[in-house]
């Protein structure tokens, strides 16, 4: 796990490296191990290295003897002993038993063709000078981020790095994008390949980027996770699949444990890292260290779950009760997100991975799981809805009536979301379900702010919708989930909240070997009726206690609705009041209809703290 950045003369002229020190010291919190620089004629490359592999010998950049091949990765490669012996016999010879020089000699080997053998995280940058080619590349999955712009003025510059922080190292010009504005308020956070920032952006997930100096940069996607066709599902009984589900998981457990430093588990009550807890105590030769955080609200905590798995595994049990006055490091939680970030699940990740950063470098978490098996209530409400349209028409005054709770099970905002969408094509009625601001809201909070009509956020989704055409609906809601929400929101939050504390977060369910399996499944085996997870679920019921793997799922969030009708009121009304990216007196009604409980605005009023927030302490 590292932070890479590095730059590249547009004309081919000798590049000036002096940048690239700052760049990389910006980075300094994902890699507080070691740091290195590399420069030669039009391409400077830097990284700043947690050490997990090979401490001693994995510096980077690392350069093929000729001096041809550089390469900077942040991520790891679970493959790279299967990798590095299929190169010795072809003739490779290693220094090191660090994955990135793996990476340098497949690449030698295999050109592009090395990104479809690897079975890990990673971004990765090569620059092959005999080719004079820049290639940087991002896993499959997204896990690992990677940021990219095209800097015009002084010295005409391609420059990359892990966050965005540290290309502002390079002095851009920091507009704010619209189009990047308009899907926060959507969605809570900013997908690829959209930045905050006009001058800069994302590179998609599954995604390359080849660029020679003289040209411009080229993209393509080299591969995007999808569901089978209805006809191409696996065939075999459900007694057959959960057994060679259950031991797919338990062989990426035990690829996910390699690490020459201690690796725990982040456990709350749920089976996902219930199920990998277990393995992990099975496969680990000593006591597995977990960690859990919960809540002063009980309706939110799930310590008492997460105490089952880790009696029945006598694993080394570490928890942390979050109450209101985390509210507090609302600001810190911000800065560790270099863009506007409003998964609330955010601060109690940043806590947990704090907690974890005592004892371990590494921690395995379940991400992932609620995207290829079927985890969501909004899977079962697609399911219902076809049928249950008419009567959601006839009964939405009623509901919309209902006064807003503040529990974590509440039903008025779970029937506010299925009247008012299910009667929606299912792309819409998919993102219905979770919209965080309908685009009229959208509208008033923007005002006049907007230069010119904003591109529709469901854009991307439309376009993956058609691209998954034969395949079952449910499965192809999924894949939205799998390929636009999964990485714009839960997989940044992981990245950003762990590195933040020098801390590497791993995700077994995201293995190839994992995916590969749930995305050949039948819709029926992951949700049927109110069932979710049915396959999952079947798999792991050997492993874990019967409250858990039937337990409900309530997810990693924050008791924000009562935390808005309370003490973080007065904080969100004065910051809200002060808006300058928003219309402050739409953000304030929206507030106030929240605090009058006449709707549950939680979301967008986090969402809208954090863009000011955000606004206020990156000035």
């Amino acid at each position: 796990m590292c932070g890479i950045a590095g730059l590249a003369k547009l004309d081919g002229s000798a590049v000036d490296p002096a940048p690239l020190a700052g760049m990389c010291n910006a980075l300094v919190h994902r890699g507080p191990d070691d740091a290195g620089t590399w420069a030669e004629g039009p391409v400077a490359l830097g990284a700043r290295r947690l050490s997990i592999i090979d401490l001693a010998g994995g510096h980077q950049p690392i350069a093929s003897q000729d001096g041809r091949t550089v390469v900077v990765q942040n991520g790891e490669i679970y493959n790279h002993a299967q990798l590095r012996a299929e190169l010795q016999a072809a003739g490779h010879s290693f220094a090191t038993r660090c994955d990135t020089e793996v990476l340098l000699h497949g690449y030698e080997q295999w050109g592009e063709g090395l990104l479809e053998r690897l079975r890990g995280m990673f971004a990765i940058a090569v620059w092959d000078a005999g080719e004079r080619r820049l290639l940087l590349a991002r896993d499959r999955f997204g896990i690992k981020p990677l940021y990219w712009t095209i800097k015009r003025s002084g010295a005409p510059v391609l420059g990359f790095a892990s966050e965005l922080g540290a290309l502002r190292r390079l002095g851009l010009r920091e507009e704010i994008d619209p189009d990047a504005l308009e899907a926060y308020l959507a969605f809570n956070s900013i997908p690829a390949p959209l930045t905050i920032f006009r001058e800069v952006a994302k590179l998609a997930p599954g995604h390359l980027l080849s660029f020679r100096p003289g040209g411009e940069p080229q993209l393509r996607e080299w591969c995007r996770p999808v569901p089978a066709r209805a006809d191409a599902l696996r065939p075999e009984g459900e007694e057959q699949l959960a057994q060679e589900l259950r031991e797919r998981l338990r062989d990426s457990v035990r690829a996910h444990l390699v690490a020459d430093v201690p690796v725990g588990v982040f456990l709350s009550g749920g089976v996902d890292s219930g199920a990998l807890t277990a393995l992990a105590a099975q496969e680990s030769p000593g006591s597995v260290a977990t960690f859990s955080i919960g809540f002063e609200e009980e309706s939110f905590d799930e310590l008492a779950l997460a105490r089952l798995v880790a009696e029945r595994y006598g694993t080394n049990h570490h928890e942390l009760v979050l109450s209101v006055d985390a509210v507090s490091l609302l600001g810190e939680v911000v800065d560790a997100f270099d863009e506007p970030f409003a998964d609330s699940s955010a601060l109690p990740t940043y806590l947990v991975s704090r907690l974890a950063s005592e004892h371990v470098k590494v921690a395995l978490l379940g991400e992932g799981a609620d995207e290829l098996f079927g985890g969501y209530h909004t899977y079962v409400a697609n399911l219902l809805a076809p049928r249950l349209a008419p009567l959601a028409r006839l009964v939405r005054p009623l509901v919309e009536r209902l006064p807003s709770s503040s529990r974590r099970v509440s039903l008025d905002y779970k029937a506010r979301r299925f009247v008012r969408a299910a009667h929606l094509p299912p792309v819409e009625r998919h993102h219905g379900f979770k919209e965080i601001l309908a685009p009229d809201l959208r509208a008033e909070l923007l005002g006049g702010t907007r230069p010119h009509p904003p591109a529709d956020p469901l854009g991307p989704w439309h376009e993956h919708w058609a691209a998954t055409a034969g395949s079952e609906e449910l499965s192809r809601l999924q894949e939205l989930d799998l390929n636009l929400y999964l990485p714009s929101d839960l997989l940044v939050k992981t990245d950003r909240a762990s590195m933040a504390h020098s801390l590497e977060a791993r995700v077994p369910f995201l293995d190839p070997c994992v995916a590969e399996l749930a995305l050949t499944l039948p819709a029926a085996m992951k949700v049927r009726g109110r069932q979710k997870k049915r396959l999952l679920r079947r798999a792991v019921e050997p492993l874990l206690p019967a409250e858990v793997v039937h337990g409900a799922k309530r997810g990693f969030s924050v008791p924000a609705a009562a935390w808005f009708r309370g003490e973080l009121e007065p904080f969100a009304r004065e910051v809200l009041n002060g808006a300058q990216i928003v219309d402050p007196g739409v953000a304030v009604r929206l507030l106030d209809q929240h605090v009058a409980r006449r709707d549950d605005h939680s979301r967008p009023l986090w969402g809208l703290v954090c863009l000011e927030l955000w606004r206020a302490r990156s000035a």
